[in-house]
């Protein structure tokens, strides 16, 4: 493993989700399951990224839910934040694809931070749209970090994603060989 300090910052919601052409009731979100693989392969820190006002647990409510902050260009408050991020050298940043970009609370995340210099490497789940063009809107909202080629994982597949995890976070150089 590399030397570096390393942050996992994400957020998931549990409840009904797509999963696999079904909405299925999830214990656990997929990014949240994504997140403790690369907690495990990694040793970095978790922190979940939780809006004050959850969203609905029911698949299509939050969906227009999470259409409407993304309408309004929400910065929906978060339960809580960390007192600093100095001594994190990557920021793994992951969330799902919600229309096509990162979900408002990630944006709230992304803007109480100076990460300028800091390494962001972005997985994202999903199932079927891939990263969107959340890459893009990160680096519009970091323009001093380093955005490195993020992993987008489909949610119905993320118990088998460890091999493909751990690939990513080598090829990024998060993990040494």
């Amino acid at each position: 493993m590399n030397n570096k300090n390393i942050l996992i910052a994400y957020f998931s919601r549990k409840g009904n989700n797509y999963f696999g052409g079904n909405i299925v009731n999830l214990p656990i979100g997929n990014t949240e399951f994504a997140a403790e693989i690369i907690e495990k392969l990694t040793g970095g820190d978790l922190f979940k990224i939780n809006p004050v006002k959850k969203y609905s647990e029911d698949y299509q409510k939050c969906t227009e839910e999470a259409k409407a902050d993304l309408q309004a260009n929400a910065r929906p408050e978060l339960t809580e934040y960390l007192d600093s991020i100095k001594n994190y050298d990557f920021i793994l940043l992951g969330y799902p694809n919600w229309w096509g970009t990162l979900p408002m609370p990630v944006f709230t995340f992304l803007e109480r931070y100076d990460l300028s210099g800091k390494t962001i490497l972005p997985f994202c789940t999903h199932e079927g749209s891939g990263m969107g063009h959340s890459e893009h809107d990160i680096q519009r909202v970091c323009p001093q970090a380093i955005i490195l080629k993020g992993l987008p994982i489909r949610g119905s597949s993320v118990k088998n994603a460890e091999k493909d995890i751990q690939r990513w976070l080598g090829e990024s150089k998060v993990l040494m060989a």
